[in-house]
């Protein structure tokens, strides 16, 4: 009797401790699940959404989770950010403008920095270039006032799946370029190249250096522009020796040997001037802007000297 007694209690601590093996594997390969496919656990509308997106490769579905995500409340932030970014994939850009801008007041202030970012990718995407510029100017206004970065000198960004470190210079480097791109998308060289020339002053690199090149050749100034073309062409500057950056430095080097000998009848083509709302004096923006006791962050006492020229 106490042999079948203990025979008994054996195979139920056998059977406890399989049950129990089995749950942590279970468990295991949960948590690698979500790892692989950067899903994230639960079983929320925003979980839901996210599995649409990455697992079922199935963006309409997962923009209706999203939807449902922000009607409950449920990681607004991220499912605003997330859903607008899938409404762009699916050319859906001005839907995805009027999402952010609708309800983006749902979302914390720490989020508003990267909802900014996604508006401009997509003002970008749908050739909206005035709105492009006037969010860029926003937010080199609140790098100037101490506030990007919630005050902090630098912030962790991902780019495809990996984290890293951006500095208050590299990030006001970033904006300045892109507000340069856009004025150039305006025709606008002169003050492309105002923009340039700050930026590559700050944090320079070969992008920045081609972009300014070809503001120059536009003004028809190319004994500047091949300056700075040299710059790229005997790798002094950060970037020189990537494919893209060669191979738009071949094109731009083609192109100035064929300007060379135009006329300077280009300087006077609609778009060359700048335009007095942009091309201001540092010193006038910080009057404007600055509160009484001023937050600014060093990057901007860094560059005060050059202040009668700085565009913001």
């Amino acid at each position: 009797m106490e042999s079948g007694v203990k025979n008994t209690s054996t195979t139920i601590t056998s059977c406890s401790s399989q049950r129990k093996k089995l749950e942590k594997d279970n468990n295991n390969n949960n948590n690698l699940f979500h790892v692989i496919h950067k899903v994230p656990s639960g079983d929320g509308p925003y979980v839901r959404a996210k599995h649409a997106q990455l697992v079922e490769k199935d963006p309409e579905t997962a923009i209706v989770w999203f939807w449902k995500a922000i009607n409950s409340g449920d990681r607004v932030d991220s499912a605003l950010k997330d859903m607008a970014v899938v409404m762009k994939q699916l050319d859906r850009t001005e839907e995805a403008i009027e999402a952010v801008k609708s309800f983006r007041g749902l979302c914390s202030r720490h989020a508003q920095e990267s909802l900014d970012n996604v508006l401009i990718d997509l003002y970008k995407k749908c050739g909206k270039v005035d709105e492009q510029i006037v969010l860029l100017k926003h937010k080199l206004k609140m790098i100037y006032l101490g506030e990007a970065f919630n005050g902090k000198p630098t912030k962790t960004a991902r780019s495809h799946g990996k984290k890293f470190q951006v500095s208050i210079t590299q990030e006001t480097s970033r904006i300045l370029g892109n507000l340069g791109w856009a004025y150039m998308q305006k025709s606008n060289f002169i003050a492309a190249e105002v923009v340039y020339r700050k930026a590559q002053m700050i944090d320079p690199d070969a992008n920045k250096a081609l972009n300014l090149c070809q503001c120059l050749i536009k003004q028809a100034r190319y004994e500047e522009a091949n300056l700075v073309l040299q710059d790229v062409l005997q790798y002094r500057l950060p970037g020189s020796d990537e494919l893209r950056s060669r191979n738009r430095a071949e094109e731009l080097w083609f192109d100035l040997e064929s300007q060379q000998h135009t006329g300077p009848w280009l300087a006077s083509l609609p778009g060359l001037n700048a335009e007095d709302d942009f091309v201001e004096a540092l010193e006038r923006v910080m009057n404007k802007w600055a509160p009484t006791r001023s937050r600014r962050l060093p990057i901007f006492e860094e560059i005060s000297q050059y202040r009668d020229q700085l565009a913001c």
